[in-house]
């Protein structure tokens, strides 16, 4: 027995032929003001379609070069870091002259700059660090002796 909720496979179901309607056609009832007011809005309407492909484009494309900047970042290292109001100008004035594209990147600027300048003092700071680690391992033998 069929289902007569289901038309049978055999059976083509009716299709009415789409309406088509004219830009160009006027209805008896619109003026030629009318008109024009929608022209322009089925103009721009189809230059906004027009566009479409082209943004989708452009998205994928700033799409894959965050992506990139994103895999080739695996080196650097984000940090906080709070800086005076004087530095914060410093930084925005560096980005606002176009020397830099993001805050960020002129911070990270002069971090490097910073350390470069102050190379006498990180030297003292390593020869220090390797002499704490020298006592550390000292004090470790000390702790793994086995009392005689």
């Amino acid at each position: 027995m069929s289902n007569p909720y289901q038309s049978p496979p055999y059976q083509k179901e009716e299709q009415k032929p789409a309406e088509t309607v004219d830009d160009l056609m006027l209805r008896d009832d619109e003026t030629e003001s009318d008109s024009e007011d929608r022209s322009r809005a089925a103009s721009s309407v189809r230059d906004i379609a027009s566009r479409i492909p082209e943004s989708l484009s452009a998205i994928g494309r700033d799409i894959s070069r965050t992506i990139e900047r994103a895999i080739s970042a695996k080196d650097d290292y984000v940090v906080a870091v709070k800086i005076t109001p004087a530095a914060q100008e410093k930084v925005e004035q560096l980005v606002q002259a176009g020397i830099f594209r993001n805050r960020a990147e002129a911070a990270g600027f002069l971090v490097e700059e910073g350390i470069k300048t102050q190379s006498a003092l990180f030297e003292r700071v390593q020869q220090k660090l390797a002499e704490i680690e020298r006592l550390r391992a000292e004090l470790r033998g000390m702790v793994n002796e086995k009392p005689s």
